[in-house]
């Protein structure tokens, strides 16, 4: 009988709406695929991830002690070699923004994408680049037809507040906030020196390693992001003139097209098979419905005061499996990641 009492207890709690609303649990699923922008061999920086970290605090020289000013700092991430970009950006505005991907395309060239989240400077930098592309096209039909060829293509996650839809640049800001706050700490520092900082920070990162190049325990040389970029590791010493070997012997061109091939191919085969393991997230489960109800996540709010809300819309992802959904409460309409949902108990769905 206590047996039985205990496992009346538990269904009865299971089911209870208030006891959930005090202890939700987070819908999940199985781990999604990589996007064909992480898998597919490009140029360094044709698809990159763009997020901003700080404010940081410098000063300028002719400011008197205890002034500061706040500055910011623009990462762009390549999707398919992890290679890091770093740029100061005075202030969060989309007019700087806009600043830091010009300095940015003069130095990596221009991508090919650019995908960040829905923050407004980002959203503003968007309408700011079309009306940019608009006005440039009227002057000329031929700089119209050129520039409406070359235009970067610009994707915004789809969902707000989804930190796990965009986590390689998350991590990206992870790893650079690590080395920072190590190098200055609580130091205040001058711009030019904020920037000798974040660059020597940019190298540290695109010397961190992928794979190893070798499967030989006694080879220690493994493959970076650096390799994308210049073709070798960045601490690595200048290799020493070859003007005395023979040409029938040795093409230059040659062994730096061979080298290139090489460093994807092992990219292809090792560091993707790296990407591919699901540490979590490894089961399926049922997918979200429309006219589902559940609780919507709050990160600064308790469990109980979260609001309660209907599904209107389902996302598919392109493995058919549900991570996004279109949800309407009292107070409105929004898109929210599984992240931020808890399903309630006991639903019949009606079709």
């Amino acid at each position: 009988m206590a047996l039985i009492g205990k496992s009346t207890a538990r269904m009865i709690v299971h089911n209870c709406v208030i006891c959930y609303k005090n202890k939700p649990v987070i819908a999940d699923q199985i781990m999604g695929i990589l996007p064909k922008e992480r898998v597919t061999p490009n140029s360094p920086f044709t698809n990159c991830g763009v997020e901003f970290c700080g404010p940081f605090l410098i000063k300028f020289k002719n400011q008197r002690n205890g002034m500061y000013s706040k500055i910011y700092v623009a990462i762009f991430i390549c999707l398919s070699t992890k290679a890091i970009h770093l740029e100061t950006v005075s202030d969060l505005s989309s007019e700087a923004f806009i600043a830091s991907l010009k300095r940015f395309i003069a130095r990596r060239g221009k991508m090919a994408m650019i995908i960040t989240d829905k923050a407004a400077n980002f959203k503003g930098a968007k309408s700011e680049l079309n009306r940019l592309f608009n006005v440039i096209r009227n002057p000329d039909e031929c700089l119209a037809n050129y520039l409406s060829s070359e235009r970067i293509h610009w994707k915004l996650i789809p969902p707000p507040r989804s930190p796990n839809f965009d986590g390689l640049w998350e991590a990206g800001v992870k790893s650079f906030k690590h080395h920072l706050k190590r190098t200055i700490g609580l130091y205040k520092v001058t711009n030019e020196e904020f920037n000798t900082i974040i660059i020597q920070i940019e190298r540290i990162l695109n010397s961190r390693p992928l794979s190893p190049l070798s499967s030989d325990i006694n080879e220690y040389e493994v493959l970076t992001p650096a390799h994308f970029l210049i073709g070798c590791p960045i601490t690595t010493i200048p290799e020493p003139e070859i003007i005395n070997i023979s040409d029938n012997k040795l093409s230059r061109w040659q062994q730096l097209t061979k080298f290139t091939q090489i460093i994807w191919k092992r990219w292809q085969r090792e560091y993707l098979n790296d990407l591919q393991q699901r540490c979590k997230w490894q089961l399926k489960k049922d997918n979200l419905q429309e006219g589902m109800i559940v609780i919507v996540k709050e990160d600064n709010l308790l469990p109980y005061k979260w609001a309660l809300a209907k599904i209107i819309e389902i996302i598919r992802g392109t493995d058919n499996h549900i991570r996004v959904a279109k949800l309407k409460t009292a107070s409105g309409t929004f898109m929210r990641s599984i992240s931020k949902i808890c399903v309630l108990p006991n639903q019949e769905v009606n079709y």
